[in-house]
């Protein structure tokens, strides 16, 4: 039996033809490891985090850990929920964009992960392709949709104040779901009558979508600047819908991997109670990961300046202000509340990796195959140096955790070039990198 091999794309005939894929088997040899999905997920928080003022005497709550006697890091009480996830986490001090403290403070969440160079510093216009759909772009074949992405409110919002932290490789902003009912029938919606005619509905809507391109390209040309602003974001979208759909249709002979969807809350709003809107968003992402529906997926937390429903979040959890109003506070009580919302944002991503982790995967847990980062686009607000972030997962990549690493000043786009190449994706630079994060939890 030790030398008997399965071809690694094998399947099973099941009653009427119909085939269906095998899971990984260790008969199937070492191609199965060197297989296994890459994958990358990534959470932004707006307003920075909290690093306390030295005068309020509260340095136990600053999100940044510090270092014990022995060489380790100790976490803060903020990030403390993250303590069971100690050996698959690391967080990474010094990082910075070049471009971010020439921008508008309230821009940081769009070139958060982009690097936006600012040839053109008008909000809205400068932007480059985001990592996220650089990753889509070479892993999309292997998945029924090549990106997911979220915000805590839908849609794109508006120049200079975003509501997407994903923008196209021609540097426009992609739209965001935010409706957890919606995100799943797209995901997993399994009221087929049959292959055919999800095919023709397919074919359908894709049609429906290039006739109303058209008629908007056509309208386009008799409006105003502003109007062709908005009506480039507009086909921006139809272009991103049109693609899903396209995407979506040549899997549709192939079955989903059973899951079970009991424990979702499909009735969640970000109107309702933060925790359970946050987790319910946070369980469809383990379970499109765990199905390999995608392989790249963005979450906007929160927006910039007090805009949007989560920055009444920190209200509806008792600690007295939005979340905006809490980041610029500068007393002993306003900068504990603030680290407060913190650590329960770091409740909900805790959450997140226990659920991730606890996907087996073809070799190791859906955690091991993906990387997972989570930051801000400032330090405190308004702040472009020494940006808060947290890498975990990615152990079958090569990432090695467990540290809080640290640089005089490292640029951002050095690491998004290493979670590329941990990837497997052989760019020479991303952005306006100079090289990878060299002597860090990367892999050289």
């Amino acid at each position: 039996m030790s030398q008997y091999r399965l071809d690694r794309r094998a399947f099973l005939q099941g009653l009427g033809g119909a085939m269906l894929a095998l899971p990984g088997l260790d008969a199937m040899g070492a191609t199965v490891t060197e297989n296994a999905p890459k994958r990358f997920c990534a959470m932004y928080t707006a307003n920075g985090m909290s690093l306390p003022r030295a005068e309020n005497n509260i340095p136990e709550w600053s999100w940044f850990p510090t270092m014990s006697e022995n060489g380790k890091f100790v976490f803060g009480h903020s990030t403390e929920p993250f303590k069971p996830h100690r050996n698959k986490l690391s967080f990474m001090g010094g990082l910075h964009h070049p471009s971010g403290p020439k921008a508008d403070p309230h821009t940081c969440s769009d070139m958060w992960l982009t690097g936006a160079p600012l040839h053109n510093p008008k909000p809205g216009t400068y932007n480059t392709a985001g990592l996220d759909q650089v990753i889509a772009l070479h892993t999309k074949q292997y998945c029924r949709q090549p990106s997911l992405i979220l915000s805590i409110d839908a849609g794109t919002g508006f120049l200079s104040r975003t509501g997407t932290i994903s923008y196209n490789l021609e540097g426009k902003p992609i739209p965001a779901e935010n409706n957890p009912r919606r995100i799943f029938d797209r995901l997993f919606r399994g009221d087929r009558d049959s292959v055919a005619a999800e095919h023709a509905k397919l074919q359908k809507r894709i049609k429906l979508v290039d006739a109303v391109a058209e008629s908007a390209k056509t309208l386009d040309t008799q409006l105003g600047k502003s109007d062709r602003e908005r009506m480039d974001q507009y086909l921006t979208s139809l272009s991103e819908l049109e693609s899903r759909l396209i995407a979506s249709e040549k899997w549709i002979d192939i079955p989903l991997k059973k899951q079970d969807y009991s424990h979702l809350n499909l009735d969640a709003t970000s109107e309702g109670e933060p925790a359970e809107y946050y987790r319910t968003m946070f369980d469809l992402i383990a379970l499109a990961f765990d199905a390999d529906i995608t392989r790249s997926v963005t979450f906007m937390l929160n927006r910039e300046d007090g805009m949007g429903i989560s920055d009444t979040f920190p209200i509806k959890l008792g600690l007295g202000k939005t979340h905006h109003n809490l980041s610029h506070a500068t007393d002993k009580e306003g900068q504990l509340n603030f680290a407060k919302y913190d650590k329960f944002l770091a409740e909900q991503i805790s959450h997140f990796l226990t659920k991730m982790d606890s996907y087996s995967d073809r070799n190791g847990t859906v955690l091991d195959n993906t990387i997972v980062l989570f930051g801000s686009g400032a330090s405190t607000t308004h702040h472009s140096r020494n940006l808060p972030t947290m890498v975990a997962g990615g152990a079958n990549m090569g990432l090695k955790h467990g540290t809080y690493w640290r640089s005089g000043e490292s640029r951002m786009s050095n690491m998004y070039l290493s979670i590329l190449h941990s990837m497997g994706i052989g760019v020479e630079s991303f952005a306006d990198s100079t090289g990878t994060l060299t002597g860090s939890i990367f892999k050289a």
